[in-house]
Formats: structure tokens, sequence, C-alpha cells
């Protein structure tokens, strides 16, 4: 069983939690996303974000390592969210635009690029973590 989500204590308001690397885990991570929004008042969000973070999570368990990913929900201002997945891979995600019309995987990305406002990967020592941010253009 997954842990409970968490707040963080310092810095921006954030919520993450740490799931199997299975396709399931994308029902929970868009769940998370829904609360979070929901609780900033940011809904006209959801939509896209919880989209989003299906992406995320679904590159996460193809090309991820290990058994676990983490999920994570930021505001990192008062009209921003930052969603961001995390696993023990450090292949980095690469955006193919030229993915034809009789593919049926492959598009992930593509949807990210357009559904947000940046994204992006960071690399660590052990992984990564892909990011998106979505901002709704009006302060709450």
């Amino acid at each position: 069983m997954a842990e409970p989500a968490r707040a963080h204590l310092r810095g921006c308001p954030a919520y993450s939690q740490t799931l199997p690397r299975t396709p399931r885990s994308a029902e929970v991570a868009r769940r998370l996303v829904r609360t979070a929004l929901t609780l900033w008042s940011l809904e006209p969000l959801a939509e896209d974000a919880t989209l989003v973070m299906t992406e995320l999570v679904s590159n996460a368990v193809d090309h991820g390592r290990l058994s676990s990913i983490r999920v994570s929900v930021a505001r990192p201002s008062s009209d921003t969210v930052r969603l961001a997945v995390s696993d023990r891979s450090k292949a980095v995600p690469v955006l193919n635009p030229a993915v034809g019309d009789e593919q049926t995987r492959g598009r992930g990305l593509l949807l990210v690029d357009a559904l947000t406002e940046c994204w992006g990967t960071e690399l660590y020592s052990w992984g990564k973590q892909v990011w998106a941010e979505l901002g709704d253009g009006e302060a709450v």
C-alpha cells in the first residue's frame, strides 16, 4: 500500500506520494492532483493537469527502473502548479514530433508540451525527475 500524501513543511505548498511502478498508479496520481488543486482553489487546471500527470506516470512506468516512482504536485506560485514524477532511470525523455497518425503510442510528451507552460528533466545521481508546469493565468 502506498504511503499517504504529505505536505512539505518548508517552501512552496506541495504533496507527494511514492507509488508502485505500475499503470494503476496513474489513477492514484490523478487523485492526488485533483485533491491538491481543489485545496488550492485551482480546479480550472484539473483536466489538463490530470492528463499531464497521467502521461508523466506512463513514461515512468514504461522507462523507469526499480519497483516504485514518486509523484508530486507543488504550487510554486499562486497561479502555477508543478507536477513531477521521479524514477530511478537516467534516460531523459525526448519529444518526438514525428509520431505518425497510425502509431498508438509515443504521443505523451507531445500532449505534455501542448498543455503546459514549460516542462523538463532534472538528473540526479540516483535517477531523474520529469516535471511540468501549468498556470491559470490569474492570481488566486
